[in-house]
């Protein structure tokens, strides 16, 4: 069965890796462990360049080591031209706080961070791809209900096959999602993710050598 997966890196990262020692994760490795008896056509990893912050300076530079480590698997293409949002807002302190309980809550001045872009990305591609004939089966690692649609289209109006995998340790998956999709995993072991890392070192097809970031 020929299968593309398509990856939304933000929402992998954050469900699955952030705060483990797992963010060496080789998904070419990952894929061939979720999806034993696919030919995998197609990893499509989608993402966003991070912004580095002053308490955190290096981590653009992490990204950027680590998308060339995934350069290094054959059949993935990195989709990089989502960017991020950045806004100081006005919003509710959390918990609720009433100084004056006639009126409102108090505010509080945030710095909002969104990603902008890759949900349209991996639909637009999910969709094309399906239209050219390119799969027969595609699987989507995301827990973004945005993508409802797009899988939900795929799956009935084209008869394609369509699994949606879970990233998110701690939150349940959408229930949207899981309807839309023939078949969902719920999420993805750690056991999965230990076992599928890159090696600490690893040279890219010019020869130079990886290394994996010593903070991970």
């Amino acid at each position: 069965m020929d299968t593309i997966v398509y990856i939304d890196g933000f929402n992998l990262y954050h469900g699955s890796v952030k705060g483990t020692p797992y963010k060496w994760l080789d998904l070419g490795s990952l894929c061939a462990t979720l999806l034993p008896g696919r030919n995998i056509k197609k990893i499509r990893y989608f993402t966003a360049i991070v912004v580095d912050f002053p308490h955190d300076q290096q981590a653009s530079t992490r990204q950027d080591v680590y998308i060339r480590a995934l350069r290094t698997v054959p059949n993935l293409e990195v989709h990089k031209d989502g960017w991020f949002s950045k806004n100081a807002r006005m919003l509710p302190r959390y918990p609720l706080t009433y100084p004056d309980p006639t009126k409102p809550p108090m505010n509080v001045q945030v710095w909002r961070l969104e990603e902008k872009r890759t949900d349209v990305d991996i639909a637009t591609h999910l969709l094309v791809d399906c239209f050219s004939g390119h799969f027969d089966e595609a699987v989507v690692i995301s827990n973004d209900s945005d993508l409802v649609l797009p899988v939900e289209m795929v799956r009935t109006k084209y008869g394609k096959r369509v699994g949606v995998i879970n990233p998110h340790h701690r939150d349940s998956m959408s229930s949207h999602l899981r309807k839309a999709a023939s078949y969902h995993y719920r999420q993805i072991n750690k056991s999965v993710l230990a076992k599928c890392q890159f090696p600490i070192t690893l040279k890219d097809s010019a020869g130079r050598t990886i290394t994996k970031p010593a903070s991970w």
